[in-house]
């Protein structure tokens, strides 16, 4: 399968970038706007689209990371709205063999579940949010149970969560984030190539779960 990858300098006096940093929601149905309008209601999926938003770089602004199946146009975007460049990376993922040491970095909704029990109880909710020690402890399962990774290093950073309305019924949409990167070994590249297509965790519509990884040029301790 192809795997494309979508960098967007977006233009911070466009009033349609602001309005769409400040909303994860926005942001969400921009990107999708980048694809055709008939995939039905499973689009994101179908598209494998995945997105972060990645800190002010040399140019003192954010910029937009997007993975998809399909290359997205750039020309849907509103004039103005900024530059983009897309390559594809399907020979990139395909070099992931296990044995590789590679850097990683993911903005990840950590959470845990509270059983049926616990929330017939006490009242918890659906899913609760985590951080510090017991979000590390999440990516480290994510990572090593279910990704194919061993990781070496981790440094872990919260993030403001990610909000915005959706447009259907006017809910209010929060997932907390955090920003795992470091240093791992690739344990099985199989189960890694499929988790960096499908995306890790919840929150995959609102710039959660994409998962970068890079080889290191020196050996991980």
């Amino acid at each position: 399968m192809t795997l494309w990858l979508t960098r967007i300098q977006p233009n911070l006096r466009h009033r349609d970038v602001r309005r769409d940093l400040a909303s994860a929601v926005g942001m969400h149905h921009r990107l999708m706007m980048l694809f055709p309008d008939d995939l039905g209601p499973t689009a994101r999926n179908h598209l494998g689209v995945l997105f972060r938003i990645e800190d002010a770089g040399p140019t003192g602004s954010p910029q937009i990371l997007l993975q998809s199946h399909q290359r997205p146009d750039p020309n849907r975007l509103p004039a103005g709205y900024g530059t983009t460049t897309t390559k594809d990376i399907s020979a990139l993922i395909g070099l992931l063999t296990t044995g590789l040491a590679v850097r990683y970095r993911i903005d990840a909704n950590a959470v845990r579940k509270p059983g049926h029990t616990t929330r017939a109880a006490t009242g918890a909710k659906a899913v609760i949010p985590l951080s510090g020690a017991d979000a590390d402890e999440w990516w480290e399962r994510q990572a090593e149970e279910r990704s194919g990774l061993k990781l070496t290093s981790t440094h872990s950073t919260p993030l403001i969560a990610a909000r915005g309305e959706r447009h259907q019924d006017k809910r209010q949409i929060k997932h907390a984030r955090t920003r795992f990167e470091g240093t791992a070994v690739i344990t099985d590249h199989t189960t890694l190539q499929q988790r960096i297509l499908e995306g890790i965790g919840r929150g995959k519509s609102y710039g959660c779960g994409l998962l970068s990884l890079a080889p290191l040029t020196t050996p991980a301790r």
